[in-house]
């Protein structure tokens, strides 16, 4: 069965999925079957999405327009197309026409997730350049403590003077988590 997902970037009346779903129609998918959203693409939380993932079954394939409107970066497409495919589910796009059944298609997948493997190379790569540049400048890289030394020895009187640790974080606007980790570090 042909399932189709529809997806625009605002919830405002100016973008429509009329053209997604003329297309969708004409490719076969029966108006039941379709599922859409209206958010950003960069969100987690796609209400349609999950439906739609939670809707196929074995046999399925999913079709949509345009790439573009499934994932929200090129890694996060291909973790959904690979779990698709590991779930017995086939993939179309229709604008790239991508068939993940076919052997082009899966090659066109392939290259794609080759391409994504190498993006995520050379973003780690960068990132160890800079950290060693920072490091060579006397710079610690990363993200900055949440509790200075002088701030953790406050924290550490009060909990000497017997405050719980709910009680600290509400004090000091840290999450337990933060408090722990600070602790930890210090030997406490």
């Amino acid at each position: 069965m042909l399932i189709g997902y529809m997806r625009v970037s605002s919830d405002s009346d100016r973008q429509t999925t009329d053209l997604q779903r003329d297309a969708l129609l004409a490719a076969g998918v029966d108006e039941r079957h379709l599922f859409q959203d209206k958010a950003s693409g960069a969100r987690d939380d796609r209400p349609g999405l999950a439906q739609v993932l939670a809707f196929l079954r074995p046999g399925d394939v999913l079709v949509v327009w345009k790439l573009d409107r499934l994932g929200r970066s090129l890694p996060h497409l291909i973790e959904i197309v690979t779990g698709l495919k590991a779930a017995g589910v086939g993939f179309r796009s229709l604008t790239e026409q991508m068939d993940t059944a076919t052997p082009h298609g899966e090659l066109l997948f392939h290259l794609f997730g080759a391409l994504a493997q190498y993006e995520r190379a050379l973003t780690q790569e960068r990132i160890k350049a800079g950290l060693a540049a920072a490091r060579r400048r006397g710079r610690a890289g990363g993200r900055p403590r949440a509790l200075d030394a002088e701030r953790l020895e406050a924290v550490r009187a009060a909990l000497g003077r017997g405050e719980s640790k709910a009680a600290v974080c509400r004090t000091f606007g840290i999450p337990r988590s933060t408090l722990y980790d600070a602790l930890g570090r210090a030997g406490d």
